[in-house]
């Protein structure tokens, strides 16, 4: 045998997508567009021409702050979409689409910012967010794929729901989506009220603990089922639910404290919380072995019971009470991008699942 034969070979990365890039960059695209023009009071009746700012002269005054703010915002998304583009585009192709997609981008909001009375379009912020778009991308390509598709979390994630990227996405959203305070813990489909409208229940008196209870059970369960149907079969499925859920709940308390005080930190973990959770975690157990086929059906009966149920009973008195007591403060605009995340994440996750149940894949 060859001396040669003993030597270790080269390894070869394999030409595989990179979901958890995909889905990091499409949430911090969304993140700059939220962050650069709230709070959305647009007045396109100003008699300003959209593009008048790339005429305008600079600022008279240019701060260093400013500047190095522009920048650093878009170096994470030149970095992630070079990730993003992999194993389709790499090295300077890629970096040539992070350029374009960040200038895009920066193009469209200063844009838009003509029209909002409290901002100011200018080249210099464009130039600055197109400078931190090539930095992030350039220094993401001598890394390579396997920086981060060779990471300890890429695998993991990769083990979870291989190339299912829109799965991953919303589980790494349902933490997020339970921070704005809820009537009903886990209490998914608040976005009813606007459609249902209220409805005046009078005197009569309901258990509020039970409630609750039934309501966080048949939400967990349903959404639980449906995040499954993203999974790999051979997945962990239900010690990773129980950590979603365990770290929705560390999330939850969190930023509850930063909101109300740390000695309210577990203000919203009730009885009916608890039990909810204990009762659908036990029938998760079981449910997880069932068919895909059968998880859709479960979790879209959940869903929609837990919806009517969230929209038609009345609210706890003692969230209502709480609500008018909130004092947000600094947290203002996160707690307006909370509540969006909230509202946004069912009908997305109900959309998602849909369209793989019904709509044939290519």
């Amino acid at each position: 045998m060859h001396q040669e034969d003993h030597r270790p070979r080269k390894f070869i990365w394999p030409l595989q997508a990179m979901p958890l890039a995909r889905v990091s960059s499409l949430g911090y695209a969304l993140l700059i567009i939220y962050v650069s023009l709230n709070p959305f009071d647009f007045d396109f009746t100003n008699g300003i021409r959209a593009w008048a700012w790339l005429s305008a002269p600079l600022p008279r005054f240019i701060t260093l702050f400013d500047v190095s703010v522009n920048i650093l915002a878009y170096i994470p998304l030149g970095f992630l979409l070079v990730f993003a583009t992999y194993p389709r585009w790499r090295n300077f192709v890629a970096l040539g689409i992070a350029l374009t997609f960040s200038a895009a981008l920066a193009f469209s909001v200063e844009t838009l910012q003509t029209w909002l009375p409290t901002r100011i379009p200018s080249q210099m912020d464009w130039w600055a967010n197109v400078l931190g778009g090539i930095l992030g991308g350039l220094l993401a390509i001598p890394l390579g794929p396997q920086w981060l598709s060779g990471s300890a979390l890429r695998k993991r994630f990769d083990g979870w729901f291989g190339s299912n990227w829109l799965a991953c996405a919303l589980f790494l959203l349902f933490p997020w989506s339970q921070i704005y305070p809820q009537s009903s813990w886990l209490g998914t489909g608040v976005w009813g009220h606007a459609i249902f409208g209220s409805i005046d229940w009078g005197t009569t008196v309901i258990n509020q603990v039970f409630q609750e209870t039934m309501i966080t059970a048949i939400c967990w369960l349903g959404v639980a089922l449906l995040l499954s149907t993203g999974m790999r079969t051979k997945a962990p499925q239900w010690r990773i639910l129980n950590t979603l859920l365990f770290m929705t709940v560390l999330i939850k308390t969190l930023f509850t404290s930063l909101q109300f005080g740390i000695e309210f930190s577990l203000l919203w973990l009730t009885a009916g919380a608890i039990w909810g959770m204990a009762i659908a975690s036990v029938i998760l157990r079981w449910a997880l072995k069932l068919t895909a086929s059968k998880k859709f059906w479960i979790s879209m009966l959940c869903l929609l019971i837990a919806t009517i149920a969230i929209n038609f009973l009345p609210d706890n008195p003692y969230f209502i009470l709480t609500l008018r007591h909130w004092y947000q403060g600094r947290l203002l605009h996160f707690n307006e991008l909370m509540q969006w995340v909230s509202v946004a994440w069912l009908p997305l996750a109900l959309v998602w699942v849909i369209r793989n149940k019904f709509v044939p894949k290519l």
